[in-house]
């Protein structure tokens, strides 16, 4: 059962039942075409991804908000927040949008969740482009210094007790960063505004669009701002218990994909990406000189891999 509510980046949002009757809200853009699903990291909306925006865009494109974020209702059971549950309620969002088949892009933690989805139902997923992400929901929060373990570094056993340290930190850290954010935005977007109020047309003033990604960045920061962040610490503790499947397994999920890695991303290194690539059967290895956010950084180039992974996956754009 669904109830369509208001208009939202783009498209629409309406809220949709997960399989253990969890309430999700949904987006859609309403368009017409390839079949999207983001997997987005935790608390990012459909404001990072605007190529997918829109009528004209050549992608029917849909995502969800985590549980008990963006309108999302938390779960009756709340240790029902990891990354096996998520991946529940990706397939429940590709139910929902009529899809019987898409490419998956995931983001962050939204990688773990998308492997996780294409292990469970691999008839669902087409192609996976995996950006700033791996197998398992540990983000990496030190350094990798050299020697500890090859190709890694430090010991993947302090790197999940300092990402368990760091998601508890967000409960004293985020509020008052927050607030902080909450103005930021705001003050880029009064400036636009009293441009356009004397008069000045702001896009003609920058006809290369190099301001799309800050106004975008503004609207993403703004949205982070409106975080439980007691809640949020626990989404990102329970998406760091997540174990990976082993090689094996991920031998197994033999759809096109994509990995792009960040040269300057510390939370998803490129050496991690590049792991991850060289163990699925049918992967392409992309690096851009980015960070963790390259949705918010390259999405020109990111819509070119999304294109050309379409095609791989006999998707294409008509």
């Amino acid at each position: 059962m669904t109830q369509r509510d208001e208009e939202e980046d783009g498209g629409y949002v309406e809220d949709v039942l997960a399989g253990d009757g969890t309430r999700l809200r949904r987006w859609d853009n309403g368009a017409a075409g390839v079949p999207v699903v983001l997997s987005n990291g935790l608390g990012a909306s459909a404001t990072a991804w605007p190529f997918l925006h829109g009528e004209h865009c050549g992608y029917h494109a849909t995502t969800w908000y985590h549980r008990g974020l963006g309108g999302s209702a938390r779960p009756a059971d709340e240790s029902h927040i990891r990354v096996g549950d998520h991946a529940d309620d990706l397939i429940a969002t590709l139910d929902a949008a009529g899809m019987d088949r898409a490419v998956v892009v995931g983001w962050s933690v939204g990688v773990a969740v998308a492997i996780e989805a294409a292990r469970r139902a691999p008839d669902r997923v087409a192609g996976l482009l995996a950006l700033g992400g791996v197998a398992t929901g540990v983000f990496r929060v030190l350094p990798a210094f050299p020697g500890a373990i090859p190709g890694v570094g430090v010991p993947e056993g302090v790197h999940r007790r300092a990402a368990q340290l760091g998601g508890w930190l967000l409960r004293v850290v985020g509020p008052p960063i927050s607030g902080v954010i909450d103005l930021l935005p705001r003050g880029m977007d009064a400036s636009r505004e009293a441009l356009e109020r004397a008069g000045m047309d702001a896009a003609s003033l920058d006809p290369t669009g190099a301001a799309a990604p800050m106004i975008t960045l503004a609207e993403v920061a703004r949205q982070f701002a409106r975080h439980d962040w007691t809640w949020f610490s626990r989404m990102v503790l329970a998406a760091a218990d997540h174990e990976a499947p082993d090689d094996a397994v991920l031998r197994t999920l033999t759809m096109p994909v994509t990995v792009v890695a960040g040269d300057y991303d510390t939370l998803a290194p490129p050496a991690d990406m590049a792991a991850l690539a060289s163990v699925l059967p049918d992967a392409r290895l992309v690096r851009l000189p980015g960070s963790h956010f390259l949705p918010l950084q390259f999405r020109e180039a990111l819509a070119g891999e999304l294109a050309a992974l379409a095609g791989r996956a006999g998707l294409a754009q008509a």
